[in-house]
C-alpha cells in the first residue's frame, strides 16, 4: 500500500504543470497615461493584477494567465512567458517584456502594444 501511495504521488508530480516563477511585481496596476506620482484611482480603467504566478487582466482578450517563466533582461526589466487557455486555445503562450520605469510605473510591452501601469489605490 505504501509503495502505491508513493507511486501515485510521483505520477501526479510528473503530470502536474510546472509553473516555475512568480511575477517580479505584485498587486493591482491600472493603465495610466498621466504623469502623476503614486497610486491612482483605478475605477473604470484597465487593471492588471499580479498575484504569485497568476495574472488577471480586466479588459484584455484573455482574463487570466499563469506564469511559465521570468528571465531578467537587464536592470528592472524582465522577459515573461505566460500560459493561458480560453474557448479556442489550450496551453497557448504569450511573451512580453515588463520593465519598472520608476517606483510608480511599470511598462508592459506586449505584441499588441505597450501599456503604462501605475499601482491602484
Amino acid at each position: 500500500m505504501r509503495s502505491l501511495i508513493l507511486w501515485v504521488t510521483f505520477a501526479a508530480a510528473l503530470v502536474a504543470p510546472a509553473y516555475a516563477d512568480d511575477y517580479p511585481v505584485s498587486g493591482r496596476w491600472g493603465q495610466s497615461t498621466g504623469s502623476q506620482k503614486g497610486a491612482i484611482d483605478c475605477s473604470g480603467r484597465r487593471v492588471i493584477a499580479f498575484n504569485g504566478n497568476q495574472r488577471t487582466d480586466s479588459k484584455g482578450g484573455v482574463p487570466a494567465y499563469r506564469n511559465r517563466s521570468v528571465t531578467s533582461d537587464g536592470p528592472a526589466q524582465y522577459r515573461i512567458v505566460d500560459e493561458f487557455s480560453n474557448g479556442l486555445m489550450n496551453d497557448a503562450h504569450t511573451t512580453y517584456t515588463l520593465r519598472r520605469a520608476d517606483s510608480d510605473r511599470l511598462i508592459m510591452q506586449m505584441q499588441g502594444g505597450t501599456l503604462t501601469l501605475q499601482p491602484c489605490k
